[in-house]
């Protein structure tokens, strides 16, 4: 862990999650059934105060756990972001009665929330949503369509969705209501993925939402989805850079303990420049991550950008930092149970979830561009 911009305290807290992953939460992980909500691993974040911090906590704190937690368990990692995905929206944009019912179950790791957003024609395209929102005639809604690769689904206890309540096209129109899993209607099914976490789709068939169920206000949902991506998208970084780190602290005991042509493979320049470019790539991200959640703790205009910047370098980043890693182990890194085995199979859906890398881009050539249209005064434009 770099000390670069972290206080002492920062650094201790770091070394105490590690800690408390390795005691306390990585022996749960086998207890749960994958593809599924692992509740016996989120009921112990709860005990250990970890899921209350994600409502205490800023940017750079999220980022510190997600990194920190990713080093030692990327479930425990996973049960903590998914729950802070779900749940966030209530806390940011919640009504009293929301945050009073919820908020402390989440935090204690009784309830399970979920973040539903993409649907199967939605996904890198969020302002594409199609769930209906049709009006009921008595001052709700009904919901009719489908959610797909959302997480927590189908066990979550709740559910913040993103549906058009307006004709408007795009990110108009559409609006985040928090869903109770018990709504008449409200169908679910897993998903079985390369790496199985608890991720489903939902069905909605006609489930009945009514103005206390509104989160935010009618009409502004798109402004509660992109409120909690700029929150979460530096620490999905984070968690990028816990598993690059996780990588390159196994790839320095291999190639130490490894002997091969005669010695040690760390002495093989090929092999030591290997791990450089590992070690610098990782380092580059970790700061461009901590950076961006710096500039969210402060109201920092720019955002947007640096947010994408950060999940953008931080998961390609570790995408090559495992895969090198796996070069360097050879086969046995490929035997299923081993740690790169595991962090192989994790690392590649950080560059599509919560954003494709192919997103961030446009996210950050968009930003460019009025930020320089903002700078420039009127009349200065040259051929």
């Amino acid at each position: 862990m770099t000390a670069f911009s972290l206080e002492s305290g920062q650094i201790a807290w770091c070394a105490e999650l590690r800690t408390l992953a390795a005691d306390h939460l990585r022996p749960l992980v086998d207890k749960g059934e994958p593809g599924h909500v692992n509740r016996p691993l989120v009921a112990e974040l709860g005990r250990l105060g970890l899921l209350g911090r994600l409502f205490t906590s800023g940017a750079l704190d999220l980022c510190l756990m997600r990194e920190s937690l990713a080093q030692v368990s990327t479930e425990a990692e996973t049960a903590l972001a998914l729950q802070g995905l779900g749940a966030h929206p209530v806390h940011a944009h919640g009504t009293t009665a929301q945050r009073e019912r919820w908020l402390p179950r989440v935090a204690a790791g009784d309830a399970v929330a979920a973040f539903a957003l993409s649907e199967p024609g939605a996904g890198s395209d969020a302002a594409a949503l199609a769930l209906r929102a049709d009006e009921d005639g008595s001052g709700g809604w009904r919901l009719t369509g489908e959610k797909c690769w959302i997480s927590n689904a189908p066990e979550a206890d709740f559910s913040t969705v993103f549906a058009r309540t307006g004709p408007a096209a795009g990110a108009r129109g559409v609006t985040a209501f928090l869903v109770p899993a018990d709504r008449p209607g409200l169908t679910g099914t897993p998903l079985d993925l390369l790496s199985p976490h608890p991720i489903g789709t939902l069905a909605f068939d006609a489930v009945p939402v009514t103005t206390d169920d509104v989160l935010g206000e009618p009409g502004h949902g798109f402004r509660v989805a992109m409120s909690t991506l700029n929150l979460f998208r530096p620490s999905v970084g984070a968690f990028a850079v816990g598993m690059a780190q996780a990588a390159l602290d196994a790839t320095l005991a291999h190639t130490t303990r490894r002997t091969a042509f005669g010695g040690p493979l760390k002495d093989l320049q090929t092999v030591s420049h290997q791990v450089a470019e590992m070690a610098l790539r990782t380092e580059a991200a970790r700061l461009m991550v901590y950076a961006a959640a710096a500039a969210h703790d402060a109201g920092a205009p720019d955002v947007p950008r640096r947010a994408a910047m950060a999940k953008l370098l931080a998961t390609e980043t570790a995408q090559y930092v495992v895969d090198a890693a796996v070069q360097l182990h050879g086969a046995r890194a490929l035997q299923r149970g081993h740690l790169l085995e595991h962090l192989y199979r994790e690392v590649r859906a950080p560059r599509i979830y919560e954003g494709a890398s192919e997103v961030q881009r446009a996210v950050i050539a968009k930003e460019l561009y009025r930020e320089a249209a903002q700078d420039r005064p009127m009349g200065t434009e040259t051929a």
